[in-house]
């Protein structure tokens, strides 16, 4: 693979179908040069934990000033173009883009590597394939681990070591179609249809979405918004 664009993500959580993308980072390689450059931060419709405030860095304030999420997908889809794709535990970036892009009616179907994979056969001696890991192994440092372009880069760096050290195991860096099937969605409960109709007037908030079309997820997302932005309903 001598032309790729290597992605990572930062997210709300692990859940692909719950969880927001808040980060996008990737780099566009040509022959081991970098040919391209892709970041932004995305203003989350979901309340963020702490935890994932202090393992990213990204503060609040600029997650309050993100761009949409549709912005950042779709100029992440128009940077990817058709170069296949590189990754860390790829399936995990995959699965959040794939129902990303999804959302917004764009395809995301792309050949890709992982870097997981590839460590996992070729450096058996390594105590664990953590791209931490793999970085130390490679002597390179990650200025700014759990940010989504600088782990994107060191990525790729750990991918280009990986095929100068092992420049016989060709099969290990060839891309293969990666496989996530997006679940098709299920309408909103009525519970939750009373509960976000109850919600938006105690708070009177004049929206324009139609709450009987929502599905569970997005109806989930809007309550969860909503509590973050106003409250929750007091007695």
């Amino acid at each position: 693979m001598r032309e790729y664009v290597a992605f990572d993500l930062e997210t709300t959580g692990l859940s692909p179908e719950q969880d927001q993308i808040i980060e996008i980072g990737a780099v566009k390689i040509r022959d081991s040069r970098i040919i391209g450059k892709y970041n932004c931060i995305l203003h989350p419709e979901v309340p963020v934990s702490d935890f994932i405030i202090n393992l990213t860095g990204i503060s609040r304030e600029m997650l309050k000033h993100g761009i949409p999420l549709k912005d950042g997908v779709e100029g992440f889809l128009d940077f990817c173009d058709s170069f296949p794709v590189l990754g860390h535990n790829i399936k995990f970036d995959y699965s959040f883009m794939k129902i990303a892009a999804n959302s917004f009616s764009h395809p995301f179907e792309k050949d890709g590597v992982d870097t997981l994979t590839a460590a996992r056969k070729l450096l058996r001696g390594l105590p664990n394939k953590k791209l931490e890991t793999l970085c130390a192994h490679y002597d390179y440092i990650n200025q700014a681990a759990h940010r989504a372009y600088d782990d994107a880069l060191a990525t790729a760096v750990v991918f280009e070591q990986m095929k100068k050290e092992f420049p016989e195991e060709r099969d290990a860096f060839l891309p293969r179609q990666l496989q996530y099937r997006v679940r098709k969605e299920r309408p909103i409960t009525e519970k939750q249809k009373r509960y976000l109709k109850e919600l938006m007037k105690y708070h009177t908030i004049k929206d324009n979405v139609n709450v009987d079309m929502m599905t569970q997820s997005e109806a989930s997302k809007k309550i969860d918004s909503i509590i973050l932005n106003y409250g929750v309903m007091k007695k």
